[in-house]
């Protein structure tokens, strides 16, 4: 099993490493791969070194699979180049999501739609994978109509010039920024570029994925994402309208039965998630699970997930790991 791993030396693709060891993942060869700037350089997994190759390089090796954690534009050439060669890509970036002829995954609620066919297949933005992963099971419960979401995203999700801009911040030193303003002691209602209709690339990637995800569009996601000073993970708060209503025990009884969601919602211990324990796990953490009280068959959760883990490399590499436990690859 020969993998590469395009974008290695990025924050992703570190972290993609660090999973695949920790997985144990089959792999025979790896394959690290990144822009010019890096080709050459030696990165380390488990206890081994490799050599960074380029990405013409890559394609000639003809990997069985390719984890891309690169950025949209480098996807967008390079993807289709790697599965002409035979290879199979698990895409990162937001490049494919919302191509209609490649799927949107999330292991644990549609990765049954894969085939042998699939030679580009999309992983979803981080602040989808964890907004779906508790929903999913509710809407297939009480049949969701409206979802309204609030973020609270880390600065890792920028990538390392805003943990640098923020780590600067609280240091008291002057030094490049990522974003418009501080974010130290700020918070920045304004995640990716904004688009004609006021919204953020961000909001609207929250308002399309989830439909494409559990393939239906009779519900709908209103989003406001917000840049928040944590270094990981990402917080939801979540408005949720059913059509049937329901009972908050069924509902902590489902979720906490859902393979990768933990449940931690016990207001008379102080327990719920927060990013500072998500950190390094690879569960979706729900909590402060109540009833609207002011709408009927409505509920209000907090969603909590590590943003560069489930929300990007474990999901990708969890995807690629059905593919093989499935022979699609």
């Amino acid at each position: 099993m020969k993998v590469a791993v395009v974008g290695a030396t990025g924050m992703v693709g570190e972290v993609m490493l660090k999973v695949l060891a920790e997985r144990n993942f089959p792999l025979t060869e790896l394959i690290p791969v990144a822009s010019e700037r890096s080709v050459g350089k030696t990165i380390s997994y488990k206890g081994q070194d490799y050599k960074v190759v380029g990405l013409a390089d890559a394609v000639a090796m003809k990997p069985d699979v390719a984890l891309f954690s690169a950025g949209g534009d480098t996807s967008l050439e390079w993807a289709p180049k790697f599965a002409e060669a035979g290879t199979t890509v698990v895409d990162n970036s937001s490049a494919w999501r919302m191509d209609a002829t490649k799927k949107l995954i999330v292991p644990e609620i549609n990765a049954n739609e894969l085939t042998k066919d699939d030679k580009i297949i999309a992983n979803p933005n981080c602040s989808t994978i964890q907004l779906v992963m508790a929903l999913a099971p509710l809407h297939k419960r009480y049949t969701m109509k409206r979802v309204v979401v609030s973020t609270y995203q880390s600065v890792s999700g920028t990538g390392v010039k805003a943990v640098k801009q923020l780590e600067n911040e609280i240091a008291g030193i002057e030094g490049e920024m990522a974003y418009p303003y501080p974010i130290g002691r700020n918070a920045l209602p304004h995640c990716d570029v904004f688009l004609d209709n006021g919204y953020t690339k961000e909001e609207m990637k929250l308002a399309k994925e989830p439909q494409k995800i559990l393939n239906d569009t009779s519900f709908s996601v209103s989003a406001t994402a917000v840049r928040i000073p944590t270094a990981g993970g990402h917080s939801e708060s979540v408005n949720v309208e059913f059509e049937n209503d329901f009972d908050l025990a069924d509902v902590r009884k489902l979720l906490s039965e859902t393979p990768g969601v933990v449940v931690q919602d016990n207001t008379d211990t102080n327990t719920y998630p927060m990013p500072i324990y998500a950190h390094d796990k690879d569960d979706v953490f729900v909590g402060r699970i109540r009833r609207d009280e002011t709408q009927k068959n409505t509920l209000n959760m907090w969603i909590v997930a590590d943003n560069l883990r489930k929300g990007a490399a474990t999901n990708t590499i969890q995807i690629a790991e059905y593919l093989i436990a499935n022979k699609l690859i």
